[in-house]
């Protein structure tokens, strides 16, 4: 039986120069800057407007990140696929230990364990993730983020080590 073609649906978005924003890291420190985005004063990250990210809130070892599941999030399967959720707990945990850093030092992930308990759905309504640091050092940091549903049932954990580094100064 030949399946009949749906029609397609789309999606636009538009995002400011990244680069123009990236001149601000290491002038600010990390709680700072995140605060800056958060407030509009300096434009979010294009990978915010790519997946739909939502409402984010930082504080000192915190970061929350939110997003309502959408359909352009779906996996063949039919569930948002796990790429989807790894940006989420990635940016939590990440960020998290963003807002430990003073101006002048910067971060990046080395890496990344998932652990996805339930599957997503656009029914699982507003996900929200935490990111908490659990340790900070000199050169490294570890972080974890815990994605909650609608209905606050646990849908996928992480843990993150980030590695440490002084930043170049900008001119």
């Amino acid at each position: 039986m030949a399946q009949t073609q749906q029609p397609a649906r789309s999606r636009t978005f538009s995002w400011s120069d990244p680069v123009a924003g990236a001149a601000h890291v290491g002038r600010r420190s990390g709680l700072e800057l995140l605060r800056a985005m958060i407030a509009g004063e300096l434009a979010a990250p294009p990978v915010m407007h790519l997946i739909d990210m939502g409402r984010m809130e930082a504080d000192e070892g915190r970061v929350v990140v939110e997003l309502v599941p959408q359909e352009f999030h779906y996996n063949p399967l039919g569930t948002v696929h796990g790429g989807v959720i790894s940006t989420l707990l990635d940016t939590a945990a990440a960020c998290a230990v963003h807002t430990t850093l003073p101006a002048g030092v910067g971060y990046t992930s080395l890496d990344l364990n998932v652990k996805f308990l339930r599957p997503v759905t656009v029914d699982s309504g507003t996900l929200r993730c935490e990111g908490t640091v659990l340790q900070a050092g000199r050169r490294t940091a570890l972080a974890e983020a815990r994605l909650t549903d609608e209905a606050a049932r646990l849908i996928a954990h992480a843990t993150s080590t980030c590695l440490l580094f002084p930043l170049a100064p900008t001119p």
